[in-house]
């Protein structure tokens, strides 16, 4: 499955069990304010739980979202080594986190901002 439009992401999102998403992408939001890919990884990272394991949730997002997303959500690669521990923390951190970090629709214009720069596709919503 390869994704072609934000909209359809934000399909494939709400069809997850979102909070947790949420909370990971805010906490990432949090330590790293600049960094809209890594917040989009930590966002985009759960939908493995629909597509199956995360080299399939990675290679869904990867045209769209592009290479770096791609390579944080699938967990190797690219991306520096500090990368994909801040994703894992809080990744972790999520779990327990009673924070209130909004709703996914506060997040389609970061995902369209990434998928406007990244996408060879020119598939924004």
């Amino acid at each position: 499955m390869e994704l072609r439009s934000v909209e359809e992401l934000m399909d494939l999102l709400y069809a997850c069990r979102h909070q947790r998403a949420l909370r990971t992408a805010a906490l990432l939001r949090r330590s790293r304010p600049a960094d809209k890919e890594l917040q989009v990884a930590g966002l985009v990272h759960g939908i493995e739980e629909l597509l199956g394991p995360a080299d399939s949730a990675a290679h869904a997002v990867r045209h769209l979202l592009g290479e770096r997303v791609y390579h944080l959500v699938r967990g190797g690669g690219a991306p520096t080594d500090d990368d994909l521990l801040r994703l894992r923390q809080a990744d972790e951190e999520s779990r327990t986190a009673g924070l209130d970090a909004g709703v996914l629709e506060d997040w389609r214009t970061i995902l369209e901002l990434v998928a406007s720069r990244n996408s060879r596709l020119g598939a924004v919503d």
